[in-house]
């Protein structure tokens, strides 16, 4: 009789050692215990001290590890890590462990990749890391060219097509080609990866009551509908250009798989006042899962004992549960 292989594991990148990357990763295992399997890249003098942690050779040695043990596939980083003050010594290790999680995913021993916060000053002062962030590092990694921000939580899924610009840049950087590849990278990742069939998309206008006609602004007359015409007509559900106010009661939300906004603070604001502690960043258009918390390296708690796992807990989740939605095992 042959036995049911096990899940592979999802692999959780270290993060920046001196924010609390290492404490919620000890307190997730805590968590998940043997509900989901996933191991820790990092190095195990940065876990907080008293940590059950067990060293493995390969991926798929976590499965073996006891439930309350937080499986580690080690990797060396030149310093200690002192909560709060990053050390530029380490950010090479920063980035190398962020490039080993890609390989073991991409080579099939993982089945996704969950990441915890990094700090980006430490990393660029340290490393000269070139990318504004995870995602773009992840997207050269994988030699794609455009990814999409999503941002989870079990009531809302929400996308921004501008994110981190000055609010005075929005309307010249939406274009029509920006939110139709936008929309059809959503649409598509709401298929592989969420398993639903025919995604429904909501579509926020930029301006208040989304221009009411063009006498509150015509971004919606000359870039938003035009576009959403022809992705209709191609056989996507889209609703919009909607007023943005009106969006996000429980009602309207029954609506629609995901909501599709302008800029950064206009898809956040919803979605983190709904679950501030729960949501969940992923990067939709790569060729593998990547999750991540909703929040920093949160300096200022670091190395105090008072870190929530909670968002953590639900990019774990959420990533096993769109592997499996792909049909990784």
């Amino acid at each position: 009789m042959s036995l049911r292989p096990a899940a592979r594991p999802v692999a959780l990148s270290c993060g920046e050692p001196s924010g609390i990357g290492p404490e919620i990763a000890a307190r997730a295992r805590g968590v998940l215990g043997a509900d989901l399997p996933f191991f820790w890249i990092g190095d195990p003098r940065h876990l907080p001290s008293g940590s059950a942690w067990q060293a493995i050779a390969r991926p798929a040695d976590a499965a073996g590890v006891a439930p309350d043990i937080l499986p580690v596939l080690t990797h060396d980083f030149p310093a200690p890590a002192i909560p709060g003050r990053p050390d530029p010594s380490n950010a090479a290790a920063v980035v190398a462990v962020i490039a080993r999680a890609v390989a073991l995913v991409r080579a099939g021993e993982a089945s996704a990749i969950t990441t915890a916060p990094i700090n980006k000053k430490a990393l660029k002062d340290g490393a000269g890391f070139a990318f504004p962030g995870h995602t773009e590092y992840l997207a050269a990694l994988a030699g794609v060219e455009r990814v999409v921000m999503m941002l989870a939580c079990p009531d809302l899924r929400v996308v921004p097509v501008t994110i981190h610009i000055p609010l005075s840049e929005v309307p010249a950087a939406l274009t029509p080609g920006l939110l139709e590849e936008t929309l059809r990278i959503t649409r598509a990742g709401l298929v592989e990866s969420f398993g639903i069939a025919a995604p429904r998309i909501a579509v926020a206008g930029i301006n208040p009551h989304a221009g009411e006609g063009g006498t509150m602004g015509t971004e919606e007359q000359r870039i938003i509908t035009p576009v959403l015409d022809r992705l209709r007509a191609g056989g996507m559900t889209i609703a919009g250009p909607l007023p943005a106010d009106t969006m996000f009661h429980p009602g309207a939300r029954a609506a629609y798989d995901v909501a599709v906004c302008m800029y950064h603070d206009q898809a956040l604001i919803p979605i983190k006042t709904l679950d501030f502690a729960g949501g969940v960043n992923v990067t939709l258009g790569l060729p593998f899962v990547r999750t991540s918390p909703d929040h920093g390296t949160a300096f200022d708690i670091a190395g105090k004992g008072v870190a929530d796992p909670s968002s953590l807990v639900a990019a774990l989740r959420m990533a096993a549960d769109m592997a499996r939605a792909r049909g990784i095992a």
